[in-house]
């Protein structure tokens, strides 16, 4: 855990944190800044699966850098969040998620993020983990400029929390940017620290 989070927390909390195996669906616009944001927390061990590489148009709203241009983003992210805290410990997959993957993929893990950006596997990671036993942290409506207050978390389920204005569309001219991405983005990270120590979303 870094220095500045252990400080913010008392010794239980922190052990929690240190405890936890959170397991992030996608490396894009909310998985990495999702990651960003859980490594500063304290979070102990990330389990990020990504098949993309880093592009000239991710560098507007993902936590990736020019010179990492090309890379593959899981290679990417491990050395940024490296870099914030070199005691994380991190499990990385340049792999594409399917339906025959992601169970075994996540198996470990206690609390599940989907970062993806298309409506199947967004619909294959609900259908994969619902009937499990563990919390599903998604997002949904975050393009745009403006209208930051409709911006939410929203509980649709017993373990399910929707992150965003769930109904604004990416569309040509509504592209998505980093400010309303990196508020789905913090609101995830955010429910996913709340469920961890055993506090309400």
């Amino acid at each position: 855990m870094s220095e500045v989070s252990a400080t913010l927390l008392s010794s239980s909390e922190a052990r929690l944190m240190q405890a936890a195996h959170v397991g992030i669906a996608g490396a894009g616009g909310l998985g990495s800044n999702v990651a960003m944001h859980l490594t500063r927390a304290g979070i102990g061990h990330l389990t990020i699966v990504d098949f993309d590489v880093v592009s000239e148009s991710n560098l507007n709203r993902q936590f990736y850098f020019r010179d990492q241009l090309g890379q593959p983003k899981v290679v990417a992210l491990r050395e940024n969040l490296l870099r914030i805290n070199p005691a994380l410990r991190l499990t990385t997959y340049q792999i594409k998620l399917s339906p025959a993957n992601l169970a075994a993929t996540f198996r470990d893990c206690d609390v599940l993020v989907e970062a993806f950006d298309n409506p199947p596997s967004k619909q294959a990671f609900l259908q994969t983990f619902m009937p499990t036993q563990k919390p599903l942290v998604m997002a949904s409506g975050m393009a745009g400029i403006g209208n930051s207050n409709a911006m939410r978390l929203h509980r649709v389920g017993p373990r399910l929390w929707l992150a965003g204005d769930a109904e604004t569309s990416i569309a040509p001219d509504c592209p998505p940017l980093s400010p309303r991405v990196g508020i789905a983005a913090a609101l995830q990270a955010n429910t996913v620290l709340a469920l961890i120590l055993g506090q309400t979303p």
